[in-house]
């Protein structure tokens, strides 16, 4: 089970931390990602970390503005936002994969966390 929390509401500019609390599975053991969704648009990846936090990928939208990390032994990976966009509104989803790379493609991943609302008004 994956539990994804942080999300809310901030100002253009504005900044905000996601987490990921991962339960029910060797979290070690697994990539985890960030995607988001947002209305009436398909799900997008966001950033990728592999199982030892070595391997990072962001998309190009979030480049530079984005940190994804993980902590093992608190089975949790985080989303640092800095510098939102009204264009970065949208549900940010958790997902773990079983593959031994950081996958950035969404079929990739095996357990998806319910989602958290992020909106960033202008």
């Amino acid at each position: 089970q994956l539990q994804a929390s942080g999300g809310g509401l901030v100002q253009a500019g504005g900044s905000l931390r996601l987490s990921c609390a991962a339960s029910g599975l060797t979290f070690s053991n697994y990539v985890m990602g960030w995607f988001r969704q947002a209305p009436g648009k398909e799900r997008e990846f966001v950033a990728t970390i592999s199982w030892s936090g070595a391997t990072i990928y962001y998309a190009d939208s979030v480049k530079g503005r984005v940190t994804i990390s993980r902590d093992n032994a608190k089975s949790t990976v985080y989303l640092q936002m800095n510098s939102l966009k009204p264009e970065d509104t949208a549900v940010y989803y958790c997902a773990a994969s079983r593959v031994t790379w950081a996958a950035q493609a969404m079929g990739f991943y095996d357990y998806w966390g319910q989602g958290t609302q992020v909106t960033v008004s202008s």
